[in-house]
């Protein structure tokens, strides 16, 4: 891991320690009991010190997905983290509900994403379409559907950068 500039660890010092986040997870078969990627977030929204201040499960549908995000959005949520529909079967869209609402994206999530999860799983990580991205003033993850998948992008990008990037957003 490449050592933080001066200037990075004092944005990271300043920046808020509890947020509220929202989880929506995008399935057409998961209820709350088998739904482990939505289960793998909200635990590690928690053990971050952050307030979990939304959780649905929503079929892929584009107004289920834009619902779901506008009533994370509504509450006050910081940040949104979507997970499942971001593939590319037909019934994934997910990446299509939300990105023409995104007012700016963050294109190194999705870059980076893809690079740790070809380091895990080889070629197969060209088929992620995780991408990142703001909407009114909240920032907002889509996520691949699999336990790994979540497990990775929330320990090795979202949890470490959430402060700075909420912080940023709140300027």
């Amino acid at each position: 891991m490449p050592e933080a500039s001066k200037a990075v660890r004092e944005h990271k010092q300043s920046a808020p320690r509890e947020m509220r986040v929202a989880v929506i997870t995008v399935s057409d078969t998961k209820d709350e009991a088998t739904d482990e990627s939505g289960r793998i977030l909200r635990n590690g929204v928690e053990a971050a010190g952050h307030r979990l201040a939304h959780y649905a499960i929503v079929r892929d549908e584009t107004n289920e997905i834009r619902k779901a995000l506008e009533a994370a959005i509504r509450i006050g949520a910081d940040a949104v983290v979507a997970n499942g529909g971001t593939g590319v079967a037909r019934r994934d869209v997910t990446v299509e509900a939300i990105v023409p609402l995104l007012e700016k994206t963050l294109d190194g999530f999705g870059d980076l994403f893809r690079l740790l999860s070809f380091q895990k799983v080889g070629s197969a990580a060209m088929m992620s379409r995780a991408m990142a991205g703001v909407y009114k003033g909240a920032v907002v993850f889509c996520l691949p559907g699999s336990p790994d998948g979540v497990r990775l992008a929330w320990e090795e990008l979202i949890r470490p950068e959430l402060p700075h990037l909420v912080g940023l957003l709140r300027k």
